[in-house]
């Protein structure tokens, strides 16, 4: 297999993809409404169980897949602009940060606010809220979800950690491009079968198995370290692997194993989740107890996230990777739309759940609503210079650098036109 990295080109199958995965973490946020036990900012009487297994199964890899998405890009965006490394890093700070500080402050205090009314924590009057909430006011611990921080980012997580994950790999960049790692990567995507690819995995098990007890997952950037281990190195691995043409074209060819094993290994972990929550001790027998039975589901859900983010690259790349003529438009709709969706999604949900309209004219009301009006808004907002930078879109007139990009396209150049992102 050729593992000579080719000249940097449009990759519209990575373009395609963030805008489905951005789509689906809309679906998987809304979901939270309607799963059983949830604790989502406001949930619905209509609870359904089965939700929180297709969770568990999207869980695994929606974020670990954007993550990854984003070191794909900025990979690809170096290529096409070597020199300008920290000099993209400023503006991608600008892109990140700027919608970050306006989404906390505008945006996002809508959440806290439906949290709190429907815990009874606060009396109804979002202008009030609002005022205290940026002043950073102290609040009952349990007043809302991350009270006791006075503020919250609540989804745009993701965007101060895409922001240091860039920062570290930036800083990292001499040695990712020394001739060591160079020749490790060539040795391992020469020996790319489907054994070597899931080498990664053990990682990602080791992620699972030691640091998650340890740390659980909070947001809360510091001392988030399962986090870290898991989302950055989804984003190293996509930056180290993006410029091979033959790791792609090896995807290509595996990627229905890939989905047979990925399927295979989901349903390993939620087929022992449901045995640990639904057969009562005295029906094991007596030697189940000593398997280490935690170890194996720990496994088993460590490779269906390398599996099923393999299965998706090699899926992506095979039916994506096309100029789409709906792409570029729906390219720029993905960061705003990403910054509004779930205030919108928690609005709707405070407005329409008391009507009890059922079990299925609910959602969906709620999940269409969401789309359309996280649309509507970006179509207003796309054309108002003044709020342009504060949901990423670049200023009019200016061609938009694709390193620049946060969760938005940042490939390169295409191998035989430019256009822009």
């Amino acid at each position: 297999m050729n593992t000579t990295p080719l000249p940097a080109r449009r990759r519209h199958d990575i373009d395609a993809l963030r805008v489905f995965a951005f789509a689906l973490l809309i679906l998987y946020h809304a979901s939270g409404i309607w799963q059983r036990d949830s604790d989502f900012v406001i949930v619905s009487g209509y609870q359904h169980g089965w939700i929180e297994w297709a969770r568990i199964a999207l869980n695994r890899w929606r974020m670990p897949l954007l993550f990854l998405i984003s070191g794909v890009a900025l990979s690809l965006a170096l290529r096409a602009r070597p020199q300008g490394g920290w000099r993209m890093f400023g503006k991608r700070s600008v892109r990140l940060l700027l919608p970050l500080v306006f989404g906390m402050l505008v945006v996002v205090p809508v959440q806290p606010y439906v949290e709190a009314v429907n815990r009874g924590s606060i009396e109804p009057g979002y202008l009030r809220f609002w005022w205290q909430y940026v002043q950073l006011r102290q609040w009952p611990d349990d007043a809302f979800s991350a009270a006791r921080y006075g503020m919250t980012w609540a989804h745009l997580w993701y965007l101060p950690y895409l922001w240091c994950y860039t920062a570290v790999l930036l800083a990292l960049r001499p040695l990712l491009e020394s001739r060591l790692v160079r020749q490790g990567m060539s040795g391992w995507l020469r020996l790319a079968t489907l054994p070597w690819l899931l080498l990664p995995g053990f990682w990602l098990f080791v992620c699972v198995w030691w640091l998650q007890p340890l740390f659980p997952e909070t947001h809360a950037l510091f001392g988030d370290w399962f986090a870290h281990g898991l989302y950055f190195a989804c984003f190293l691995c996509g930056w180290l692997v993006a410029p091979h043409d033959g790791f792609w074209r090896r995807l290509r060819a595996l990627r229905w194993p890939l989905l047979a094993w990925a399927v295979v290994f989901i349903t390993i972990e939620l087929g022992l989740r449901a045995a640990g929550r639904f057969l009562p001790p005295h029906d094991v027998p007596a030697w189940a107890g000593h398997v280490p039975w935690g170890m194996i589901e720990r496994a088993a859900r460590a490779l269906y996230t390398c599996t099923a983010l393999l299965a998706i690259l090699g899926w992506a790349s095979t039916w994506l990777d096309r100029p789409f003529r709906w792409l570029r438009w729906a390219n720029e709709a993905v960061y705003p739309c990403y910054i509004l969706h779930q205030s919108v999604l928690v609005v709707l949900a405070y407005w329409l759940i008391p009507l009890q309209l059922g079990p299925w004219i609910e959602p969906t009301l709620i999940i269409a609503g969401t789309f359309a009006l996280c649309l509507l808004l970006f179509a207003g907002i796309r054309r108002m210079a003044l709020l342009r930078p504060m949901f990423g879109l670049p200023a009019r007139g200016i061609r938009r650098s694709p390193a620049a990009d946060g969760p938005r396209s940042a490939g390169s150049r295409h191998r035989h036109a430019s256009h822009r992102a």
